[in-house]
């Protein structure tokens, strides 16, 4: 069984309120007509970040990190099985990343993972995360006007207990190091690289 960091204990306390119909959802209420006018858009700020994205997307907000559930999710967790999104993390989220049994703090030279132990493959329960130790494509990124972010993709597999390799996937990281912004997408969600290259600032 996984060990989750003190990031998301919070989350698990939450399961109730995050259920509830009427609990509101932390991006703005805010909707304009989208570039082809066809499509509805509303606002998401994360520590002065705003970024303009779909109405549909849903914004679960946890102290110092959001998960954006972009399609079908049961449970609104970073890394949980079947929950189609991307998660923001803060500078809190960041700084105490369980790791070999130790803490380390994020700086984009190697994959992030919120909790130490087995992971799970985010669409497969069953199946096993076997992280990549190699990045499979760098650099730096725009990220709204005057910010730019640390690039990563990182090629990982689904494993079966056996070790069966049943398909693959890529995580994507945007690191913006003075914001103390993480951006992390194994979904590859479309229309996430154009929301943050357009974002704003305040």
């Amino acid at each position: 069984m996984r060990k989750r960091s003190s990031v998301l204990a919070a989350l698990a306390a939450a399961a109730a309120v995050l259920a509830a119909p009427a609990a509101a959802p932390a991006a703005a209420g805010t909707q304009a007509a989208g570039p082809s006018g066809t499509s509805a858009t509303r606002t998401f700020t994360f520590r002065g970040m705003t970024l303009k994205i779909p109405s549909g997307w849903k914004v679960h907000r946890q102290k110092d990190y959001a998960v954006v559930v972009t399609g079908a999710c049961g449970y609104p967790e970073p890394f949980l099985p079947g929950c189609e999104g991307f998660w923001v993390f803060g500078g809190k989220a960041i700084t105490k990343v369980p790791v070999g049994g130790g803490y380390v703090t994020y700086t984009g030279e190697s994959q992030f993972h919120p909790f130490s132990g087995v992971i799970q493959c985010p669409f497969d329960a069953e199946e096993q995360w076997n992280a990549a130790d190699r990045r499979v494509s760098a650099g730096l990124r725009q990220v709204g006007r005057g910010h730019r972010a640390k690039y990563s993709a990182w090629g990982n597999t689904c494993v079966t207990p056996s070790g069966r390799k049943t398909r693959s996937f890529t995580q994507r990281e945007w690191y913006l190091p003075s914001s103390k912004i993480l951006v992390v997408d194994v979904w590859n969600t479309p229309g996430l690289a154009k929301a943050l290259r357009n974002a704003a600032w305040r």
